[in-house]
């Protein structure tokens, strides 16, 4: 079932404490056009804006993101949170939905852990989301590997 989205400010706290400070306004800004999708348990399972979703509400109590909620990340905090920078050569392929590989990582948020949300980028921009594999270090230094299991790509 689909809803407005409540004003709920522990979903923004959730993103604050996830993604860094300004997380959750940028995910969830007050008076924004968004919806929700619960679960048959009647907890946010989704959040949706403009018919896109911006994140699932994991049963861990953590989000995973959608493109359009990695979009506003991307704009709303400051490199290099969260981001994992790719090489050129592989750009069709994140953009595509394929995972990114740690020989082609190029920088990475120093504070990057196995399993958090990523946006995967490089200098055109937002390539994609994912789940981390790897720890900051070990994309860094690895010539193998995934570095990124790539959630959604941005096929733009």
């Amino acid at each position: 079932m689909e809803e407005p989205f409540p004003e709920a400010p522990g979903l923004r706290t959730v993103a604050d404490y996830q993604f860094g400070r300004g997380a959750g306004e940028a995910l969830f800004p007050r008076g924004g056009q968004l919806r929700v999708k619960r679960s048959s348990s009647d907890r946010v399972a989704q959040v949706h804006a403009d018919g896109d979703r911006l994140v699932t509400f994991s049963t861990d109590g953590r989000f995973t993101l959608g493109l359009a909620g990695g979009r506003r990340l991307a704009d709303a905090l400051a490199a290099p949170s969260n981001r994992v920078v790719v090489g050129e050569e592989s750009e069709p392929f994140v953009r595509d939905g394929k995972n990114a590989f740690a020989k082609f990582v190029r920088e990475v948020d120093p504070a990057v852990r196995p399993g958090d949300e990523v946006l995967v980028v490089n200098q055109s921009g937002l390539l994609a989301v994912g789940r981390a594999e790897l720890p900051a270090t070990a994309m860094a230094d690895f010539d193998s590997g995934v570095a990124v299991k790539v959630r959604e790509g941005a096929e733009d």
